[in-house]
């Protein structure tokens, strides 16, 4: 049995993380919640975005957390719209979280 945190307990403690870091962080959507996919955008709210996406399993050395890696930078809304559209076609049970910082901070160091 795998000891990696569910998606859902690993979303929720990121959304406190970014609330206690004073950032303003949602969850968009809700997607599978034992081991769903998680994607973060990040609004720096001078119209650019960053998103990232899970890391390919290869290369993660911990098995029990999850690694990310920043798949768009400084981009506008819709672009990061039309990727998170591209991965639900992929994948339905993905998980969207919403965080605005204006320093663009995506606060994946400890989680």
């Amino acid at each position: 049995m795998s000891s990696r945190l569910t998606s859902d307990f690993w979303v929720s403690a990121y959304v406190r993380r970014c609330h206690l870091e004073g950032a303003f962080a949602l969850v968009r959507r809700r997607g599978a919640k034992e081991a769903g996919a998680i994607f973060l955008v990040i609004d720096r709210l001078d119209g650019g975005n960053d998103l990232y996406a899970p890391a390919p399993q290869s290369e993660t050395e911990d098995l029990r957390g999850r690694a990310f890696e920043r798949v768009l930078e400084a981009v506008d809304g819709l672009t990061i719209e039309e990727r998170l559209a591209r991965e639900l076609r992929f994948d339905s049970d993905i998980w969207i979280v919403a965080v605005e910082d204006r320093q663009g901070r995506a606060f994946l160091d400890a989680v």
